[in-house]
């Protein structure tokens, strides 16, 4: 068996670098480790941290083509954060504009969350622990 130690991070392709790197630091409020554009790709990769800890690179690439349905779709379902305080995730959403689904239960925690998209309609979860 593998001896995994925990997950190193999560790549995103976006459709707009500038937007989407608002988004995630801007609103999420990720920290930018580094930031590189690569020419021979004609791409951005931005590598981010939440509480210093390395956890998202976001690329951009010339026409990628977009997710065929959400959830649903083979590969990343959606992306999920913790949070302590949901209601004031939501106010913090909507003061920004971002509009967020009603409040749902986890029938089998009983713990709260909501969902916001990104940019490209990429699911977030907010999830309170």
């Amino acid at each position: 068996m593998l001896k995994l130690s925990h997950v190193h991070h999560i790549a995103i392709i976006c459709s707009d670098y500038k937007k989407s790197k608002q988004f995630y630091t801007e609103i999420l409020g990720l920290k930018i480790i580094r930031e590189v554009y690569r020419d021979e790709r004609k791409s951005y990769k931005l590598d981010l941290a939440l509480n210093n800890n390395y956890c998202i690179e976001l690329f951009s690439f010339p026409n990628p083509p977009k997710r065929v349905s959400k959830p649903e779709a083979s590969g990343l379902r959606h992306l999920a954060f913790a949070v302590e305080n949901l209601e004031q995730t939501v106010s913090f959403l909507i003061s920004k504009n971002i509009n967020t689904e009603p409040i749902r239960i986890d029938e089998f925690t009983d713990k709260r969350f909501t969902f916001i998209s990104d940019p490209d309609d990429l699911p977030i979860e907010f999830y309170e622990i």
